[in-house]
């Protein structure tokens, strides 16, 4: 783990986290600034900044992770998403899938048949993401929290 990475602090309880989720090799938990309600983060404990510097066998239990959320939040309609790198929207250098519940009607396809990879060579190509962060107040994700983990 690296001393100054913030989701190793989180992992090590040095930073306080509303914990879903955590096992051996992986560590989930609620993001405090969500995109919609039940917002996640599904991280491997090795430290790594990019997909490509964590090994095989820690990545292993990390769409299963998103996958129980998912199944425990109820959403019909959600997103999987892992960034690398500055460019492609990622800001905190320790690998991390994001599980973002949409819960209203839309068109997005709510199979996972196939995990994208958007090449993102600058900012005018590749994948735009619009991130509109809301305030939450402790005492609803603590309510969350128990709710996610009554199902799981």
């Amino acid at each position: 783990m690296a001393a100054s990475c913030i989701f190793c602090k989180i992992i090590k309880g040095e930073i306080p986290s509303m914990k879903v989720f955590e096992s051996d090799r992986t560590f989930a938990f609620l993001d405090i600034n969500p995109l919609s309600y039940g917002h996640a983060l599904v991280i491997p404990k090795f430290h790594g900044a990019k997909l490509a510097d964590i090994p095989d066998d820690s990545l292993q239990e990390l769409l299963p992770v998103a996958k129980k959320i998912a199944l425990a939040s109820g959403a019909e309609n959600y997103n999987i998403l892992q960034n690398n790198g500055k460019l492609a929207h990622q800001v905190v250098d320790h690998v991390h899938g994001l599980l973002s519940l949409v819960t209203q009607s839309g068109d997005v396809n709510t199979d996972l048949h196939e995990v994208h990879m958007i090449p993102k060579p600058n900012e005018q190509e590749g994948l735009g993401i619009n991130w509109p962060q809301q305030s939450v107040s402790k005492d609803k994700l603590t309510k969350l929290l128990e709710e996610l983990k009554a199902k799981m």
